[in-house]
């Protein structure tokens, strides 16, 4: 089995998914994970798939050939998990330029890896200003653990961090 990445981006409109399911689904690919998000009119997303080696470069031709579609295709290798402990940090503060690299440099500064990161912008409950909230995956070294999560609170006071292993 070959595993592809494939990230796309398109005009928003229905059956996009069911577009790409039934291309994956006829070269046999397997859908493994996937992240899509409709985001100012446009749908985007990255897929982890795995296909038959025989099907895997006329599946890649025909997803390259999709019409108004942007999209790349890549073969990769699969790899065990990150080392680490894996924990999950929900975070919320007040929206502001440059959250999201204070939050990627302290977690890399502390030796620790971003394996995932979903964030939004609310309006917060009864004050109407921009809330930044985010769930982040990371991988870290159980010893370093503290001294990052002390880190992250310490980069602003409105900065909460919620912790789940």
């Amino acid at each position: 089995m070959n595993h592809l990445i494939i990230s796309f981006i398109t005009a928003d409109r229905p059956g996009i998914v069911k577009t790409l399911s039934d291309l994956i689904t006829q070269h046999k690919g397997n859908w493994k994970k996937s992240s899509l998000h409709q985001m100012s009119g446009v749908f985007a997303g990255v897929i982890e798939i795995s296909v038959p080696a025989d099907n895997s470069q006329a599946l890649s031709d025909q997803l390259m050939a999709l019409d108004g579609f942007k999209m790349q295709v890549e073969l990769v290798q699969q790899h065990d998990s990150a080392p680490g402990t894996l924990l999950v940090l929900e975070l919320t503060a007040n929206d502001r330029v440059g959250i999201v690299q204070e939050i990627s440099s302290t977690i890399h500064q502390h030796g620790g890896n971003l394996l995932k990161l979903v964030s939004t912008e609310e309006i917060a409950p009864h004050a109407g200003h921009a809330l930044f909230k985010a769930k982040v995956t990371i991988t870290a070294d159980e010893k370093a653990l503290d001294t990052m999560i002390d880190a992250l609170e310490n980069l602003a006071d409105d900065l909460m961090v919620d912790i789940s292993r």
